[in-house]
């Protein structure tokens, strides 16, 4: 496909983001809007999300306390939320849905619930390190990635068959390379061997229509930081037994029937895990942002993200030294990440350069998944990579924008002078002033 043929689709950014039009100072003087290719750390949040927490924020008032009309509305409110993500996310009848801090805090809960001598949980060491790390805590089998995803899936299929296995602990889209992997596949095996599968879907629901049925799934985790939502609120979705006869996440008030100075009588379901006054904004923005990305027609972000990553691809194979980096050569879709290099510049020092002469936001570094970097040749010793991530805020503009500031440091080197510091690479004598709020 031409360049030409890719533009018009996504010539603009697909729904209305806050900050969409921030302007930014660069070095030596003037402004830019800020062209946000970091979408993989942190998503802005849908205008449609901060205007319905403006409506709310008269009405905030205790959740599952108090007789005042707040509270009575709050409450509302906030199982209202949890409804609505249900739906967003294909969750089955009997689904328990748990609010929580981000996707990380999710997985840790479920790993607190995974019961005793019920078998190994698994996972690939390509994982992010919040579904690595509390899967360690356990027994465990951490399986090494192969070169193509059918190797992969076989080790997979191998090690179910080796020894009981609990659960399968699967990234339903890599954070560094944005590559999809066959969740339907994956669950077939598990289910096959009789272990459960949990996706963290903290790069796929952002990306892609997600629905735990079909796809057969046991549970989901995500984050409302990564899916326009930046309010502070996660959700674990699925299979309640487990969540039920698992101590509580959390010791305090909410999660309790009735306490006695010899006993203490705790809720099954969700409030189980919800102890503490709950996060009603954050599960409210994480409906708004559920409902706005629903609302778009079947297929329209698939293809407003699918133009933007074959225009930036196209774009950086044209340039000398720049390698994207893939775990896979034989993977065939992936969502709106492109990891990437650029010979003889350290990924640190480009960022600070993109950020100071173009006003352009990426990622630099190994983006907690440092096996994974590691595997790709990108470790400690070549200090990670860069990663462009995008989505419904996006735009032709923004894309272009990155490409045109790298192709003229391959070309020209940057105007200006960065050096490394104990915050990461900057430029020396840096004049671009703060916001006043920092103030």
């Amino acid at each position: 496909m031409s360049i030409a043929a890719i533009r018009t689709p996504v010539a603009g950014a697909l729904l209305s983001v806050v900050g969409e039009q921030l302007r930014v100072p660069l070095v030596g003087g003037g402004e830019t809007r800020y062209a946000n290719l970091d979408y993989g750390a942190t998503a802005p949040a849908l205008s449609a999300v901060a205007e319905r927490i403006t409506r709310v924020l008269p009405y905030y008032g205790s959740v599952h306390r108090g007789s005042g009309l707040p509270a009575r509305v709050s409450t509302a409110l906030y199982e209202q939320a949890r409804g609505t993500v249900a739906r967003f996310a294909g969750a089955r009848p009997d689904d328990a849905v748990v609010f929580t801090r981000n996707t990380t805090d999710a997985l840790n809960l479920l790993a607190s619930a995974v019961p005793a001598g019920a078998g190994d949980v698994v996972f690939l060491d390509s994982e992010h390190h919040a579904n690595l790390l509390p899967w360690r805590r356990g027994p465990h089998r951490e399986l090494a990635v192969a070169p193509t995803l059918e190797e992969t899936l076989a080790r997979l299929g191998d090690a179910l068959a080796a020894a009981p296995v609990a659960l399968v602990a699967i990234t339903g889209a890599s954070n560094v390379t944005g590559e999809l992997l066959p969740l339907e596949r994956v669950v077939a095996l598990a289910h096959g061997a009789g272990a459960r599968v949990v996706v963290d879907a903290a790069q796929l629901a952002p990306h892609r229509r997600v629905d735990l049925a079909r796809i057969g799934a046991d549970y989901l985790a995500l984050s409302g930081h990564k899916l326009y939502a930046p309010y502070g609120s996660g959700v674990l979705i699925g299979r309640s037994d487990w969540l039920d006869a698992a101590p509580p996440y959390l010791a305090g008030g909410g999660a309790v029937r009735d306490v006695t100075a010899e006993d203490v009588v705790w809720h099954d379901g969700p409030a189980r895990h919800e102890a503490g006054t709950p996060n009603l904004l954050g599960a409210v923005a994480l409906a708004a942002a559920c409902d706005a990305l629903d609302e778009l027609a079947p297929g329209a972000l698939e293809a407003h993200e699918a133009s933007l990553r074959e225009l930036l691809l196209a774009r950086l194979t044209r340039i000398p030294g720049v390698r994207v980096a893939r775990i896979w050569s034989d993977s065939r879709d992936a969502i709106g990440t492109v990891a990437f290099t650029v010979e003889g510049w350290e990924p640190a020092h480009v960022g600070a350069y993109l950020s100071a002469e173009h006003g352009v936001g990426v990622r630099d570094g190994r983006f907690c998944a440092h096996q994974l970097l590691a595997r790709l040749g990108l470790g400690p010793a070549r200090a990670g990579a860069l990663r462009a991530s995008f989505g419904v805020g996006t735009s032709v503009e923004d894309v272009e924008r990155l490409a045109d500031a790298l192709e003229r440091l391959v070309r020209d080197g940057s105007r200006w002078a960065y050096a490394p510091g104990p915050d990461g690479w900057a430029p020396v004598g840096d004049d671009r002033p703060l916001p006043e709020l920092l103030a």
